[in-house]
Formats: C-alpha cells, structure tokens, sequence
C-alpha cells in the first residue's frame, strides 16, 4: 500500500483542496496521513475524516514589522525538525502541498529524505510559502494559465483547483423547498466569503428593491451579518452559512455574485456558474483576488467590478448583464481546459509516486 502525506493549512482555503482529493486516493488505497498545526483550523477540519493527523510547530513568514517576527523563526526551525522526524517514520511515497506556512516545513523535510513533492498554488501569483516551496517540488500544480510563467520550467502544471465532488450533486427542488422561493423568477446568489464582506452585502442589499422585481436572493452574508430588518422580506433568503444545503443552493442558482478567493472561483468554473466577481481590495490583501479576477475575465468566465467602482447603478448594470449573457460564460466554462482537476493532481501523485 502506497503512503502520502498531506499537507496544508492556516485557512480552509489551505485545507479543503486536500479534502477534495480524499476519496480518490481511499478508492486508489493509499495510506493517508496529514501534517498541519498543533491547533490550527486544518486539524478540526480533517479530524472528522478520521485521518491520522499530526502536528507541528508552526510560524508565520510575514513582509511587515510585527514583534513575532522574532519569535516565529524558532517555532518554524522546531517544525522543520518535526516534519523531518515524521517524514522519517512514515516513509511515504509521495507529499501533496496545498500551502500555508505549516506546508514549508512538510515539504523541505520531503526533499531531505528524498521524498517527490506536489504542491499546489491556488493564486495567480505565488504566495510567500510557496515561493519557499518551489525549489523543494517535484511539479507544481496551479489554477491560472498567467500563472505559468512564474513558475519553475518543467515543473508547472496546469490543473486547476480540486473542489468538493458533492457540490456538483445537488438537488434544487430541495433547495426551492428550503428557501421558500417559486418557479417564476430566477435565482441569484450572493457569497461574501466566509466572514461576510460588508462592502458586497451593503451594495446587493441597496439595490435589493430593484433585484426582486425580476430575482429572487439568497444571501450567504457571513458570521453577524444577518440583517434583521429583511427577515421575511418575499423572495430574500439571508444566512451567515450553509452546509449542507450549498450544494442544493448552487443546483438552484443561475447567477452568482463574490468575492475572488481561488478555490472559490474554481468552484463556481465547476459548476458552470455564471457569476459577477468584486474582488477584496488591494488595500485590504496583497492584490491576488484582483489577480484572479481579471484572468476569470479574460477567460470569458466572469464579469469584474472592483470594489472601489461599487455603487448602485453600476451594480444593477452589471447583473442585468451578466444574466443577459449567461449562456456564453457558461460555454466559456464548459470548454475549460481546468475541468478535470481532481483526475490531473492523482494522475501527477500517481507518476511521481511510481518513481
């Protein structure tokens, strides 16, 4: 039976890629183990995979002055130490990297031991942790054709990002059940990450007046952003977040609206949704929705409206439009070249396993 590590953490962004892979590599029998942080959210989220898990020590790499600047280098020092100690008793055959800075560790201890490393960049440019990384990598998987050129020649592979199979098995009459909503008119869905983005959900909730002549709303508005005055307003469903019913919610959607995060995005190219991007802005992040924004556009897959371009009317434009025109986002979304991601990644970690 084949071994492989995974590794990946400090958002989910870093985690549930890794979970996507899960029943694949089950179906192919390998040995799964994963290396994350002693308390970081990648351990509550595969615990309950039932997934050996082991942690170590784990400190942030950051570009701006911050007092654990000079702390954080010997924690990251101690899990390297860790990561060798666990990579030697485990032997695996093959290291799957979804990035983070609890990955470095993982993934350097890989190369020291010889072990063939896979790791995986979800924006267009890559983040800190991975340009740590890319020396260490065997091939370097990456959700945008732009991103390419950044990479390693030779180790670059354009996969996309691997999403969540249950998302594409959803049911929408369950959904139409759930939300109250009728047949007549469709379906918009607003996403504003995980903690709700005020900006997205004070602009959708401005023009939601001129929104529910002709669609019907649901809003997944993030933790505390559920605003008491629309409750059982016909034709708006507000939540902070669903579980299980996304997948039902998506199934009934014809349009989105979101934010730019990757694996986001990558989900809504699955699921052929045609959708309206505001990416976080360049102030707030280091750019990368920006970034993944406009390549989703020049791929035809999306319409972008920057947050500092907001107001009302060019809202409401944009939604009109994006509706006019689904069908040619959703061809566009069709014939992409990122389709089979989960397929691509296991055949890579197959191959440099094999070796």
């Amino acid at each position: 039976m084949k071994r492989i590590i995974l590794t990946g953490g400090g958002t989910a962004g870093h985690v549930t890629p890794n979970i996507a892979l899960l029943p694949r590599l089950k179906e192919l029998q390998y040995d799964i183990h994963y290396i994350g942080s002693y308390n970081g959210i990648e351990k509550e989220l595969i615990q309950q995979f039932g997934i050996p898990y082991h942690g170590i020590s784990s400190g942030k790499l950051r570009r701006y002055f911050s007092v654990q600047n000079f702390t954080d280098p010997f924690r990251v020092i101690k899990g390297l130490g860790e990561a060798r100690k666990l990579v030697k008793i485990l032997k695996p055959d093959v290291i799957f990297s979804k990035g983070g800075f609890v990955s470095v560790p993982v993934v350097l201890a890989g190369k020291s031991h010889h072990v063939p490393t896979i790791i995986h960049e979800s924006d267009m440019t890559p983040g800190l942790a991975n340009k740590i990384s890319l020396s260490s990598a065997t091939k370097v998987c990456c959700n945008f054709p732009e991103t390419l050129e950044h990479l390693p020649e030779g180790k670059a592979v354009l996969t996309g990002s691997p999403i969540r199979q249950e998302l594409l098995s959803g049911d929408k009459y369950k959904a139409k059940e759930f939300l109250g909503f009728t047949t007549d008119k469709p379906v918009i869905m607003v996403v504003g990450g995980s903690l709700g983005s005020v900006a997205v959900n004070d602009a959708v909730r401005g023009i939601l007046p001129e929104l529910l002549k002709d669609f019907q709303v649901v809003h997944l508005c993030g933790k505390g952003k559920v605003d008491e005055s629309l409750k059982g307003l016909e034709g708006y469903a507000q939540f902070e977040y669903v579980k299980e019913e996304l997948k039902d919610l998506f199934a009934l959607t014809d349009i989105v609206i979101s934010r730019a995060g990757a694996n986001a995005i990558c989900e809504l190219l699955a699921l052929h949704k045609p959708n309206l991007l505001i990416p976080l802005s360049a102030n707030a992040s280091r750019g990368d929705q920006i970034l993944n924004a406009r390549s989703f556009e020049r791929q035809g897959y999306s319409i972008v409206l920057e947050e500092e371009e907001l107001n009302k009317d060019v809202l409401l434009q944009s939604i009109l439009r994006l509706y006019e025109n689904r069908d040619s986002y959703i061809s566009a979304m069709k014939n992409s070249p990122q389709q089979n991601s989960i397929d691509t990644i296991i055949d890579l970690i197959e191959a440099v396993s094999k070796k």
